[in-house]
């Protein structure tokens, strides 16, 4: 152990190169996510100062996770304090931090703080007194539950909260919490809109970018504990050795962190970079192949973390094409890891190559009879809604039908269906929506939750993973707002229970400031944006009207795809007579697939609520809403209150200009006047479609659209991003 005397002017040189890099290298233009450490207010600072005069880390000088922890505790409450902490090879005073397990410091032993029951990722924040002096302890089982622990610490001190007293026991409900990278070898991202991918694959191993180290750092700072690298639409040569010790390198760069890597796994990979002549999970050749390319790949990154697999959908190979079922396939690679304790996540994203009754309903039919028929190291990966990632849906109904099965969840950050980057929506309220419903597996309170989580069925193997927003543009998703989304999935993935609106305000606090009338306002855009986007896009329940392809702006007019799921006019089928898509047992009964109270209330007109009505309805144009309105009244009411309440989101963000920062402020602004025209054009698109289907006059008041319906129609976007 280092004496006091050397470590003190390290901790102030190490706050100095962070601080010139914070404040030298670049303005306020986002790249510091929620580990901005800009400077509190005065107050604040001098509350805190006292409370965070010395660090004491034992071990740290051998440890790269500790080191980790004593760089970014210096850097952070240096940077917030405006005075970076002494550190000390122990307790000397008050005001000090003490980070450190039981087994690394007898002073935490001796406060018998109840760690025993954190598992390896938990932590507690305790404000304490030892040998006379007052001062807060991180303690944990491990380090990685320090690191998380420290990090919990400073988001304390970014949204002002108090340390004295605190007492604070925090271990992840979900065990693997995961970024999921749809990023290609030539850097293109699917359903990117952020630029490139972050990943320089040409350059790597040799070059490694320091943005992969704040990457770590950021997704350290929120729980999130493995990143999948490549994109599940995945190429065989991901998994070749030259793109191996790629990986690798990340991996080690990660590995001070806590984040594992994954990779996504190209089914027929044995076939094109291994030589068979088949994939098919029965073959011997086919199951040593497999074995070999794992312990070649442990050999390389002895923590890697498993594969994502997307089989059998979207024309990806899979077992089916040998007359195999999911569960032998994923099995054939749960074997193959098991030795080396990697898991499988096999994605239930799939629907058929011939026409489906209802796209909706096949997920479910090709997993639910396999439940029980899974290798003890695969999960399903569930997508949070039956058909694809729209701005609204019913929970998949897969969630609480699969006992035997551990199912994790998949929700997508990146919003290819809510407006890309330049939308304001915040995905927060459809994250806690989803968590929150109600499956009835077991009975009433079987929440989505806790299918995940693994409490409702007693599994052991519990995981959710987000489809990531980042790119390498400088605020690493496309715009600021876009951050929270990042955000908000990882403080829900650490704790489902989690209330969006609470991560919401600490967001605000830590990404802009105090200040009330921020805060205030904030918040409410916040909190409203996401039904804003509903109602200029998908309201009353619709779905998938987008145009085709690249998924940007409206496209409820086409119908002449060569398959019928691929057509939006699939999904509203809007005809004279009414819209909406028939799911009960008069239409494709898709509601029988849910447990009993559920499926009864989805089938109810009266009990459904507008919100997912046409989901599961088809109904005339006059039929009579709970509003007082008629049902084509109803949704050109809807798609006009989403364009007013996106034109009050630019008004409220206009009434903050003097609280926020230039280059911040300016971007967001911009991008809200995109918002407000592409949402206008979604609203007269929309209400061109429809109202040229139902025949039906406009409502007396109501603004017709600026342009006719043969106008919308012809615009083209060939190179949107993200395709």
């Amino acid at each position: 152990m280092y004496s006091d005397a050397f470590f003190i002017p390290r901790a102030l040189l190490l706050f100095a190169v962070f601080l010139a890099a914070a404040t030298g290298v670049h303005a306020e233009d986002g790249y510091d996510l929620w580990l901005r450490y800009q400077p509190l207010e005065a107050e604040a600072r001098e509350k805190y100062r006292p409370q965070l005069r010395q660090l004491v880390i034992p071990g740290s000088e051998q440890s790269p996770t500790l080191k980790a922890i004593e760089g970014e505790l210096v850097r952070g409450v240096g940077g917030l304090l405006k005075r970076a902490p002494g550190v000390s090879a122990g307790v000397n005073g008050d005001g000090f931090v003490l980070v450190a397990t039981p087994k690394a410091s007898r002073d935490v032993r001796a406060q018998n703080f109840p760690v025993h029951k954190l598992g390896e990722e938990g932590y507690l924040v305790r404000s304490t007194t030892i040998r006379g002096h007052r001062g807060t302890v991180v303690a944990a089982n491990s380090e990685l539950g320090l690191l998380y622990g420290s990090f919990h610490l400073l988001r304390l001190l970014q949204t002002r909260s108090a340390l004295e007293g605190v007492s604070i026991e925090s271990r992840p409900r979900i065990g693997l919490r995961l970024l999921n990278h749809w990023d290609n070898l030539d850097r293109s991202v699917e359903r990117g809109y952020a630029g490139q991918s972050i990943w320089d694959w040409w350059n790597l191993p040799d070059v490694l970018d320091p943005r992969y180290t704040d990457y770590a750092r950021a997704n350290a700072a929120i729980g999130i504990n493995g990143t999948v690298l490549n994109n599940v639409n995945a190429s065989a040569d991901s998994l070749t050795p030259r793109y191996l010790a790629k990986a690798a390198a990340l991996a080690d760069v990660f590995r001070p962190y806590g984040i594992r890597v994954y990779l996504s796994a190209r089914f027929s990979a044995p076939v094109e970079i291994g030589g068979l002549d088949t994939a098919d999970p029965k073959d011997p050749d086919v199951q040593r192949w497999w074995a070999h390319k794992a312990d070649e790949i442990y050999r390389l990154i002895p923590d890697f973390g498993g594969f994502l697999v997307k089989a059998n959908s979207e024309g990806q190979p899979g077992p089916q094409d040998y007359g195999r079922s999911h569960a032998e396939g994923a099995n054939l690679l749960a074997r193959a890891l098991n030795p080396h304790g990697g898991v499988v996540m096999w994605r239930a994203f799939v629907y058929q190559q011939d026409n489906p009754e209802d796209r909706a309903k096949q997920a479910y039919s090709d997993f639910v009879p396999l439940d029980g028929q899974f290798d003890d190291n695969v999960i399903v990966q569930v997508k949070n809604g039956p058909i694809d990632f729209q701005p609204r849906e019913p929970f998949h109904p897969m969630f609480g039908a699969m006992p035997k099965t551990p199912l994790m969840m998949e929700f997508q950050i990146t919003k290819e269906y809510l407006g890309f980057a330049s939308h304001l929506a915040y995905l927060g309220p459809m994250y806690e929506e989803v968590l929150r419903a109600d499956t009835f597996a077991e009975g009433p309170g079987s929440t989505v939750a806790k299918v995940i989580d693994g409490s409702l069925h007693g599994h052991q193997l519990t995981g959710i993973a987000g489809v990531a927003n980042i790119g390498s543009d400088r605020d690493w998703t496309g715009s600021t707002f876009n951050q929270a989304n990042w955000y908000v999935f990882g403080r829900m993935a650490w704790n489902p229970q989690t209330g969006a609106e609470e991560v919401a305000r600490d967001w605000l606090k830590i990404t802009f400031s105090n200040n009330p009338v921020v805060l205030t306002t904030g918040q409410d855009m916040l909190r409203d944006s996401r039904q804003a986007v509903v109602d200029y896009m998908t309201p009353l329940g619709l779905a998938h009207l987008m145009a085709t392809g690249h998924h940007y702006g409206p496209g409820p007019w086409v119908s002449d795809l060569a398959r019928p799921e691929w057509n939006p006019a699939y999904y509203h089928r809007a005809d004279k007579n009414g819209i909406g898509f028939d799911r009960t047992s008069e239409g494709s009964n898709a509601v029988a697939q849910y447990a009993d109270p559920v499926a009864k209330r989805f089938a109810s007109r009266s009990d459904v609520g507008d919100d997912l009505l046409l989901w599961f309805h088809h109904l005339p144009w006059d039929y009579p809403m709970t509003s007082g309105r008629d049902l084509w009244e109803e949704l050109v009411h809807r798609y006009d209150t989403g364009v007013a309440e996106v034109r009050e989101m630019r008004a409220q963000w206009q009434s903050l200009e003097p609280l926020i920062d230039a280059e911040r402020f300016d971007k967001t602004a911009r991008l809200l006047r995109v918002q407000e025209r592409e949402a206008q054009w979604w609203r007269d698109a929309s209400i061109a479609y429809f109202q040229s289907v139902s025949q039906r006059p406009l409502p007396e008041g109501v603004a017709p659209p600026a342009h006719s319906l043969e106008h919308y129609q012809a615009v083209k976007y060939p190179w949107a991003p993200g395709h």
